[in-house]
């Protein structure tokens, strides 16, 4: 066997074998690269999804006081006019009993007379 035909000592073998090896831990290389790239890529994301979703939340909250705030302040206007509706209504019906206490203290008969006559078609208008 000669010194060319054998492997160990061909030199274009050995370079092939030192190409093939150095070929390999660069594909290596760049697959731990390119997993590295991908990791800090995917943090980003995270990092990024997080901050939207607080930003999110923030706007939010801030709405949500608003519309509580919006709320609180309807409910306060509506319950004063409901006061004032009520003690306006209060009124009349204190005036108007006044009025009907004055009337029939001017015209006892009168008024027992119309009492009367109410009661008696009330009643023949219920049975």
């Amino acid at each position: 066997m000669s010194a060319s035909s054998d492997p160990e000592f061909d030199p274009e073998a050995h370079t092939a074998g030192e190409n093939l090896e150095a070929s390999k831990s660069h594909a290596l290389d760049a697959a731990e690269e390119l997993k590295a790239a991908a990791t800090q890529k995917a943090q980003e994301i995270r990092d990024a999804a997080v901050e939207r979703s607080q930003q999110l939340r923030d706007i939010a909250q801030q709405r949500a006081e608003e519309l509580r705030h919006q709320a609180t302040e309807k409910s306060e206007h509506l319950r004063d006019y409901a006061e004032e509706q009520w003690t306006t209504a209060r009124s009349q019906i204190d005036d108007l009993k006044e009025e009907g206490e004055q009337y029939v203290r001017q015209n006892p008969t009168k008024a027992v007379l119309i009492a009367l006559g109410l009661g008696f078609i009330i009643g023949r208008i219920i049975r």
